[in-house]
Protein backbone atom coordinates (compact mmCIF):
# COMPACT_ATOMS: atom_id res chain seq x y z
CA UNK A 1 0.00 0.00 0.00
CA UNK A 2 1.25 3.29 -1.05
CA UNK A 3 2.85 5.76 1.68
CA UNK A 4 0.76 9.25 1.91
CA UNK A 5 2.86 11.91 2.09
CA UNK A 6 4.41 13.85 4.98
CA UNK A 7 3.20 17.85 4.45
CA UNK A 8 5.97 19.97 5.39
CA UNK A 9 4.85 23.49 6.29
CA UNK A 10 7.96 25.71 5.60
CA UNK A 11 10.85 25.59 3.10
CA UNK A 12 13.30 27.28 6.01
CA UNK A 13 16.34 25.31 7.55
CA UNK A 14 13.83 22.92 9.65
CA UNK A 15 11.42 21.92 6.60
CA UNK A 16 14.19 21.29 3.95
CA UNK A 17 15.89 19.39 5.89
CA UNK A 18 13.07 17.50 7.06
CA UNK A 19 11.70 16.97 3.45
CA UNK A 20 15.31 15.62 3.01
CA UNK A 21 14.76 13.06 5.92
CA UNK A 22 11.59 11.63 5.18
CA UNK A 23 12.30 11.57 1.31
CA UNK A 24 15.60 9.77 2.27
CA UNK A 25 14.00 7.61 4.30
CA UNK A 26 11.46 6.18 1.28
CA UNK A 27 8.35 8.43 2.43
CA UNK A 28 7.53 11.01 0.07
CA UNK A 29 7.40 14.70 1.04
CA UNK A 30 5.46 17.94 0.57
CA UNK A 31 7.25 20.75 0.93
CA UNK A 32 5.40 24.31 1.44
CA UNK A 33 7.03 27.73 0.69
CA UNK A 34 5.10 30.71 0.63
CA UNK A 35 7.88 33.04 -1.11
CA UNK A 36 7.70 34.24 -3.20
CA UNK A 37 4.18 34.50 -3.88
CA UNK A 38 3.88 35.94 0.28
CA UNK A 39 7.19 37.72 1.24
CA UNK A 40 8.29 38.59 4.65
CA UNK A 41 10.12 41.92 5.88
CA UNK A 42 12.85 40.01 6.46
CA UNK A 43 13.93 37.38 3.83
CA UNK A 44 15.19 38.72 0.32
CA UNK A 45 15.19 36.04 -1.93
CA UNK A 46 13.09 32.54 -2.98
CA UNK A 47 15.57 30.20 -2.25
CA UNK A 48 14.98 27.58 0.07
CA UNK A 49 16.95 27.72 3.95
CA UNK A 50 17.61 31.55 3.16
CA UNK A 51 19.68 32.76 5.64
CA UNK A 52 18.22 35.88 7.07
CA UNK A 53 20.09 36.92 10.35
CA UNK A 54 23.89 35.88 10.85
CA UNK A 55 26.08 33.71 8.02
CA UNK A 56 27.55 31.73 11.27
CA UNK A 57 26.69 28.21 11.87
CA UNK A 58 28.92 28.60 14.95
CA UNK A 59 31.52 26.88 16.09
CA UNK A 60 33.76 23.75 15.11
CA UNK A 61 36.10 24.07 17.97
CA UNK A 62 36.66 20.68 19.25
CA UNK A 63 34.60 19.33 22.36
CA UNK A 64 32.28 22.44 22.36
CA UNK A 65 28.69 21.96 22.22
CA UNK A 66 28.12 23.52 18.91
CA UNK A 67 30.52 21.37 18.12
CA UNK A 68 28.89 18.67 19.32
CA UNK A 69 25.30 19.25 18.10
CA UNK A 70 27.18 19.86 14.23
CA UNK A 71 28.53 16.29 14.66
CA UNK A 72 25.69 14.67 15.78
CA UNK A 73 23.94 15.77 12.72
CA UNK A 74 26.91 14.76 10.11
CA UNK A 75 26.62 11.59 11.61
CA UNK A 76 23.20 11.10 10.85
CA UNK A 77 23.57 12.70 7.36
CA UNK A 78 21.63 16.10 7.59
CA UNK A 79 21.55 17.40 4.27
CA UNK A 80 22.08 21.22 5.34
CA UNK A 81 25.16 20.24 6.83
CA UNK A 82 26.50 18.88 3.78
CA UNK A 83 25.22 22.32 1.78
CA UNK A 84 26.75 24.40 4.17
CA UNK A 85 30.42 22.84 3.78
CA UNK A 86 29.71 23.21 -0.22
CA UNK A 87 28.99 27.27 1.12
CA UNK A 88 31.69 27.86 3.35
CA UNK A 89 33.89 30.92 3.96
CA UNK A 90 36.51 31.89 6.36
CA UNK A 91 35.21 32.01 9.53
CA UNK A 92 37.76 31.50 12.37
CA UNK A 93 36.69 28.62 14.36
CA UNK A 94 33.49 29.02 13.18
CA UNK A 95 31.28 27.20 10.12
CA UNK A 96 30.42 30.20 8.09
CA UNK A 97 28.74 30.33 4.90
CA UNK A 98 28.10 32.29 1.77
CA UNK A 99 24.38 32.84 2.21
CA UNK A 100 23.61 33.24 -1.49
CA UNK A 101 25.82 29.77 -2.37
CA UNK A 102 24.07 28.56 0.75
CA UNK A 103 20.63 28.59 -0.02
CA UNK A 104 21.12 27.54 -3.82
CA UNK A 105 23.02 24.69 -3.01
CA UNK A 106 19.71 23.25 -0.18
CA UNK A 107 17.45 24.21 -2.87
CA UNK A 108 19.24 22.38 -5.20
CA UNK A 109 19.58 19.18 -3.17
CA UNK A 110 16.14 19.25 -2.13
CA UNK A 111 14.49 19.73 -5.53
CA UNK A 112 16.55 16.64 -7.05
CA UNK A 113 15.18 14.52 -4.71
CA UNK A 114 13.16 11.70 -5.39
CA UNK A 115 10.00 11.98 -3.90
CA UNK A 116 9.86 15.74 -2.59
CA UNK A 117 7.27 17.95 -4.15
CA UNK A 118 7.98 21.67 -3.60
CA UNK A 119 5.16 24.07 -3.79
CA UNK A 120 4.99 27.26 -3.70
CA UNK A 121 1.88 28.65 -1.21
CA UNK A 122 0.97 29.97 1.77
CA UNK A 123 -0.70 27.48 3.82
CA UNK A 124 -3.49 28.98 5.73
CA UNK A 125 -5.10 25.54 7.58
CA UNK A 126 -3.60 22.56 7.83
CA UNK A 127 -4.32 19.42 6.08
CA UNK A 128 -7.45 17.82 7.54
CA UNK A 129 -5.45 14.50 7.60
CA UNK A 130 -2.60 12.76 7.22
CA UNK A 131 1.26 13.71 9.43
CA UNK A 132 2.17 17.31 9.05
CA UNK A 133 5.61 18.91 10.03
CA UNK A 134 5.31 22.73 11.02
CA UNK A 135 8.32 24.62 10.58
CA UNK A 136 7.06 27.89 9.45
CA UNK A 137 9.71 29.73 11.76
CA UNK A 138 10.26 32.99 13.48
CA UNK A 139 8.07 34.82 10.38
CA UNK A 140 4.94 32.30 10.50
CA UNK A 141 2.04 34.37 8.73
CA UNK A 142 -0.97 35.65 10.82
CA UNK A 143 -3.12 33.50 8.97
CA UNK A 144 -1.54 30.32 9.93
CA UNK A 145 -0.14 31.77 13.47
CA UNK A 146 -4.04 31.95 13.94
CA UNK A 147 -4.47 28.24 12.42
CA UNK A 148 -1.66 26.84 14.72
CA UNK A 149 -3.01 28.70 17.64
CA UNK A 150 -6.26 26.92 17.13
CA UNK A 151 -4.82 23.41 17.27
CA UNK A 152 -2.72 23.91 20.24
CA UNK A 153 -5.49 25.93 22.30
CA UNK A 154 -3.00 28.81 22.99
CA UNK A 155 -1.98 32.11 21.82
CA UNK A 156 1.46 31.99 20.18
CA UNK A 157 4.25 34.48 21.91
CA UNK A 158 6.59 36.41 20.36
CA UNK A 159 9.96 38.28 21.15
CA UNK A 160 12.30 40.72 18.91
CA UNK A 161 15.03 39.21 16.87
CA UNK A 162 17.22 41.05 14.85
CA UNK A 163 20.00 41.03 11.86
CA UNK A 164 23.54 42.86 11.34
CA UNK A 165 24.34 45.36 8.63
CA UNK A 166 26.63 44.24 5.50
CA UNK A 167 28.71 46.45 3.99
CA UNK A 168 30.82 46.60 0.89
CA UNK A 169 34.14 44.98 0.90
CA UNK A 170 35.70 47.34 -0.93
CA UNK A 171 34.58 50.32 0.63
CA UNK A 172 36.46 49.47 4.07
CA UNK A 173 40.11 51.08 4.67
CA UNK A 174 42.08 48.21 4.97
CA UNK A 175 44.93 51.03 6.38
CA UNK A 176 43.13 50.98 9.49
CA UNK A 177 41.01 47.89 9.81
CA UNK A 178 43.41 44.57 10.22
CA UNK A 179 43.17 40.77 9.29
CA UNK A 180 43.07 38.39 12.70
CA UNK A 181 41.24 35.98 14.59
CA UNK A 182 40.55 36.24 18.44
CA UNK A 183 44.33 35.21 20.03
CA UNK A 184 45.21 33.82 16.48
CA UNK A 185 42.63 30.80 16.62
CA UNK A 186 41.03 29.93 13.39
CA UNK A 187 40.46 26.27 11.65
CA UNK A 188 42.79 26.64 8.81
CA UNK A 189 45.58 29.20 10.44
CA UNK A 190 44.08 31.93 8.48
CA UNK A 191 43.40 35.22 10.01
CA UNK A 192 39.59 35.07 9.04
CA UNK A 193 38.22 38.45 10.57
CA UNK A 194 38.55 41.96 9.62
CA UNK A 195 39.26 44.14 12.95
CA UNK A 196 38.28 48.18 13.50
CA UNK A 197 40.68 49.47 16.51
CA UNK A 198 39.26 52.25 18.48
CA UNK A 199 41.07 54.56 21.27
CA UNK A 200 38.95 55.39 24.26
CA UNK A 201 37.90 58.58 22.88
CA UNK A 202 36.73 57.15 19.40
CA UNK A 203 34.61 54.40 21.66
CA UNK A 204 33.06 57.14 23.64
CA UNK A 205 31.59 59.11 20.79
CA UNK A 206 30.68 55.91 19.44
CA UNK A 207 28.52 55.01 22.13
CA UNK A 208 27.13 58.65 22.69
CA UNK A 209 26.34 58.91 19.10
CA UNK A 210 24.93 55.21 19.51
CA UNK A 211 22.24 56.22 22.39
CA UNK A 212 21.32 59.45 20.80
CA UNK A 213 20.10 57.63 17.39
CA UNK A 214 17.20 57.47 16.25
CA UNK A 215 14.72 54.17 16.31
CA UNK A 216 12.01 52.77 14.20
CA UNK A 217 8.89 52.67 15.43
CA UNK A 218 8.37 49.08 17.01
CA UNK A 219 5.37 47.10 15.41
CA UNK A 220 5.24 44.92 18.05
CA UNK A 221 4.30 46.38 22.14
CA UNK A 222 7.01 46.77 23.77
CA UNK A 223 6.99 44.86 26.15
CA UNK A 224 7.89 41.63 24.46
CA UNK A 225 11.26 40.86 25.70
CA UNK A 226 14.32 40.91 23.61
CA UNK A 227 15.88 37.23 23.65
CA UNK A 228 19.37 37.89 25.12
CA UNK A 229 21.83 35.84 22.74
CA UNK A 230 20.85 38.38 20.19
CA UNK A 231 20.19 42.04 21.57
CA UNK A 232 20.17 45.27 19.70
CA UNK A 233 23.49 46.90 20.06
CA UNK A 234 21.94 49.99 21.56
CA UNK A 235 20.35 47.65 23.85
CA UNK A 236 23.64 46.70 25.27
CA UNK A 237 25.17 50.23 25.00
CA UNK A 238 21.85 51.41 27.07
CA UNK A 239 22.98 48.96 30.09
CA UNK A 240 26.43 50.18 30.93
CA UNK A 241 29.49 52.79 29.25
CA UNK A 242 31.29 49.50 29.33
CA UNK A 243 28.99 46.45 28.08
CA UNK A 244 29.77 46.68 24.16
CA UNK A 245 33.66 46.53 25.25
CA UNK A 246 32.76 43.51 27.34
CA UNK A 247 30.50 42.20 24.73
CA UNK A 248 30.54 42.54 21.13
CA UNK A 249 33.57 45.04 21.12
CA UNK A 250 35.80 43.12 23.51
CA UNK A 251 39.19 43.78 22.12
CA UNK A 252 40.82 40.53 23.91
CA UNK A 253 42.93 38.59 21.95
CA UNK A 254 43.23 40.96 19.28
CA UNK A 255 46.61 43.39 18.85
CA UNK A 256 46.77 46.41 16.56
CA UNK A 257 49.86 46.14 14.15
CA UNK A 258 50.07 49.93 13.36
CA UNK A 259 50.32 50.15 17.29
CA UNK A 260 51.60 47.05 18.72
CA UNK A 261 48.96 47.03 21.46
CA UNK A 262 45.36 46.08 22.35
CA UNK A 263 42.90 48.39 21.24
CA UNK A 264 40.36 49.96 23.72
CA UNK A 265 37.07 48.67 22.00
CA UNK A 266 36.87 46.25 18.55
CA UNK A 267 34.65 46.19 15.93
CA UNK A 268 34.64 43.06 13.91
CA UNK A 269 33.45 42.25 10.35
CA UNK A 270 33.05 38.39 9.01
CA UNK A 271 33.11 37.48 5.52
CA UNK A 272 30.02 37.04 3.57
CA UNK A 273 30.33 35.61 0.35
CA UNK A 274 33.18 33.15 -1.32
CA UNK A 275 34.14 36.14 -3.46
CA UNK A 276 34.75 38.14 0.36
CA UNK A 277 32.71 40.72 -1.47
CA UNK A 278 30.90 42.10 1.44
CA UNK A 279 31.05 41.71 5.13
CA UNK A 280 28.84 41.69 8.11
CA UNK A 281 29.52 43.89 11.12
CA UNK A 282 29.61 40.62 13.85
CA UNK A 283 27.05 41.64 17.15
CA UNK A 284 25.76 44.20 15.61
CA UNK A 285 22.22 44.18 15.07
CA UNK A 286 19.78 46.61 15.78
CA UNK A 287 16.67 48.74 15.21
CA UNK A 288 17.75 52.24 14.20
CA UNK A 289 16.62 54.21 11.36
CA UNK A 290 18.97 53.74 8.17
CA UNK A 291 20.12 57.02 8.16
CA UNK A 292 21.00 56.87 11.69
CA UNK A 293 22.82 53.50 10.63
CA UNK A 294 24.86 54.84 8.31
CA UNK A 295 25.90 58.04 10.16
CA UNK A 296 26.99 55.98 13.46
CA UNK A 297 28.65 53.17 12.24
CA UNK A 298 30.56 55.46 9.96
CA UNK A 299 32.32 56.91 13.31
CA UNK A 300 34.19 53.36 13.62
CA UNK A 301 37.47 53.48 12.27
CA UNK A 302 38.06 51.94 8.74
CA UNK A 303 34.40 52.39 7.83
CA UNK A 304 34.49 55.89 7.43
CA UNK A 305 33.25 55.75 3.26
CA UNK A 306 31.39 52.44 4.02
CA UNK A 307 28.99 51.88 1.77
CA UNK A 308 25.76 49.67 3.39
CA UNK A 309 24.70 46.86 1.42
CA UNK A 310 22.30 46.07 4.09
CA UNK A 311 21.05 47.78 7.18
CA UNK A 312 20.54 46.03 10.29
CA UNK A 313 17.36 44.97 11.05
CA UNK A 314 14.44 44.12 13.96
CA UNK A 315 11.90 41.41 12.97
CA UNK A 316 9.30 39.28 14.74
CA UNK A 317 9.90 35.73 16.26
CA UNK A 318 6.97 33.48 16.20
CA UNK A 319 6.80 30.00 18.64
CA UNK A 320 4.64 28.05 20.92
CA UNK A 321 5.11 27.09 24.16
CA UNK A 322 6.31 23.78 23.34
CA UNK A 323 6.80 22.42 26.66
CA UNK A 324 2.82 22.34 27.38
CA UNK A 325 2.65 21.39 24.35
CA UNK A 326 4.82 19.05 22.43
CA UNK A 327 6.67 15.27 23.27
CA UNK A 328 10.08 14.36 23.66
CA UNK A 329 9.43 13.68 19.49
CA UNK A 330 8.17 16.77 19.04
CA UNK A 331 4.66 15.98 18.42
CA UNK A 332 1.85 17.83 19.75
CA UNK A 333 0.27 15.79 22.45
CA UNK A 334 -3.24 16.35 21.70
CA UNK A 335 -2.64 15.56 18.25
CA UNK A 336 0.02 13.58 17.87
CA UNK A 337 -0.04 13.76 13.76
CA UNK A 338 1.43 16.93 13.67
CA UNK A 339 5.18 17.81 14.57
CA UNK A 340 7.00 20.72 15.35
CA UNK A 341 10.42 21.85 14.32
CA UNK A 342 12.61 24.74 13.97
CA UNK A 343 12.41 28.26 15.37
CA UNK A 344 8.60 28.19 15.85
CA UNK A 345 9.42 25.12 18.40
CA UNK A 346 11.17 27.36 20.82
CA UNK A 347 15.02 26.67 19.59
CA UNK A 348 17.28 29.50 18.67
CA UNK A 349 19.72 29.10 16.35
CA UNK A 350 20.38 28.10 12.50
CA UNK A 351 21.95 24.23 13.79
CA UNK A 352 19.83 23.80 16.25
CA UNK A 353 16.68 24.45 13.65
CA UNK A 354 18.72 22.35 11.09
CA UNK A 355 18.42 19.18 14.42
CA UNK A 356 14.98 19.61 14.91
CA UNK A 357 13.81 19.46 11.21
CA UNK A 358 16.20 16.01 10.89
CA UNK A 359 14.12 14.64 13.66
CA UNK A 360 11.06 15.76 12.73
CA UNK A 361 11.75 14.47 9.33
CA UNK A 362 12.32 10.60 10.45
CA UNK A 363 9.90 10.44 12.82
CA UNK A 364 7.36 12.07 10.79
CA UNK A 365 8.44 9.26 8.71
CA UNK A 366 8.36 6.85 10.76
CA UNK A 367 4.69 7.94 11.84
CA UNK A 368 3.77 7.33 8.10
CA UNK A 369 4.85 3.93 8.43
CA UNK A 370 2.99 3.43 10.94
CA UNK A 371 5.68 2.85 13.31
CA UNK A 372 6.31 4.65 16.68
CA UNK A 373 8.89 7.11 16.35
CA UNK A 374 11.63 6.51 19.08
CA UNK A 375 12.90 9.88 21.22
CA UNK A 376 17.03 10.33 21.04
CA UNK A 377 19.28 9.08 23.77
CA UNK A 378 19.05 11.66 26.43
CA UNK A 379 23.08 12.18 26.81
CA UNK A 380 23.41 13.25 23.39
CA UNK A 381 23.20 16.95 22.25
CA UNK A 382 19.80 15.83 20.38
CA UNK A 383 18.29 14.59 22.82
CA UNK A 384 18.77 17.00 25.18
CA UNK A 385 17.35 19.88 22.88
CA UNK A 386 14.36 17.81 22.45
CA UNK A 387 14.43 17.24 26.40
CA UNK A 388 14.89 21.14 26.97
CA UNK A 389 12.16 21.35 24.32
CA UNK A 390 9.45 19.33 25.72
CA UNK A 391 10.27 19.45 29.62
CA UNK A 392 11.95 23.18 30.44
CA UNK A 393 8.78 25.09 32.46
CA UNK A 394 6.28 26.43 30.66
CA UNK A 395 6.20 29.76 32.55
CA UNK A 396 8.17 32.09 30.56
CA UNK A 397 9.51 29.89 28.29
CA UNK A 398 12.66 31.37 25.84
CA UNK A 399 13.98 29.74 23.04
CA UNK A 400 17.26 28.04 23.79
CA UNK A 401 20.69 27.58 21.42
CA UNK A 402 22.29 23.97 22.48
CA UNK A 403 24.83 24.26 25.72
CA UNK A 404 26.70 22.04 27.49
CA UNK A 405 23.79 22.98 30.42
CA UNK A 406 21.26 21.13 28.57
CA UNK A 407 23.22 17.92 28.87
CA UNK A 408 23.01 15.75 31.68
CA UNK A 409 25.90 15.97 34.15
CA UNK A 410 28.65 13.51 34.68
CA UNK A 411 28.50 11.24 37.18
CA UNK A 412 30.29 12.15 40.85
CA UNK A 413 33.36 9.55 40.01
CA UNK A 414 34.00 11.32 36.85
CA UNK A 415 33.19 15.23 38.18
CA UNK A 416 36.09 14.57 40.57
CA UNK A 417 38.54 13.05 38.47
CA UNK A 418 38.20 16.07 36.02
CA UNK A 419 37.20 18.79 39.08
CA UNK A 420 40.01 21.23 37.55
CA UNK A 421 39.79 20.49 33.98
CA UNK A 422 36.88 21.88 32.32
CA UNK A 423 38.19 21.19 29.08
CA UNK A 424 38.51 17.41 30.06
CA UNK A 425 35.19 17.27 31.41
CA UNK A 426 33.49 18.91 28.11
CA UNK A 427 35.66 16.23 26.34
CA UNK A 428 34.05 13.53 28.57
CA UNK A 429 30.95 14.74 27.95
CA UNK A 430 30.83 14.77 24.15
CA UNK A 431 32.56 11.20 23.94
CA UNK A 432 29.48 10.11 26.30
CA UNK A 433 26.98 12.12 23.83
CA UNK A 434 28.85 10.35 20.66
CA UNK A 435 28.88 6.76 22.44
CA UNK A 436 25.57 7.04 23.15
CA UNK A 437 24.99 7.96 19.36
CA UNK A 438 25.96 5.32 17.26
CA UNK A 439 24.07 2.35 20.01
CA UNK A 440 21.20 4.52 18.95
CA UNK A 441 22.10 4.30 14.86
CA UNK A 442 22.63 0.62 15.32
CA UNK A 443 19.60 -0.18 16.19
CA UNK A 444 17.45 2.46 14.26
CA UNK A 445 17.95 2.83 10.43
Amino acid sequence: MAIAPVHIIGGGLAGSEAACQAARAGVPAVLYEMRPIQTTPAHKTDRLAELVCSNSLKSESLHTAPWLLKEELRRMGSALLQSAQAARVPGGQALTVDREVFGEEVTRCVASLPGVEIRREEVRSLPQSGIVIIASGPLTSDSLAAEIARHTGSGHLYFYDSISPIVDAETIDNSIAFRASRYGKSIDSTDDYLNCPMDKQQYETFVEALLEARRHTPHIPEDIPYFEACLPVEEIARRGPDTLRFGPMKPVGLIDPRTGKRPYAVAQLRQETQRASSYNLVGFQNYLKYPDQKRVFRLIPGLENAEFLRYGQIHRNTYINAPALLDSTLRLRAEPRIFFAGQISGVEGYVESIATGLLAGRWAAAAAREESPRPMPRETALGSLCHYISHAEPRGYQPANITFDLLPKLDEESLRRLRHDKKARHAEVCRIALEKLEEHLSVVV
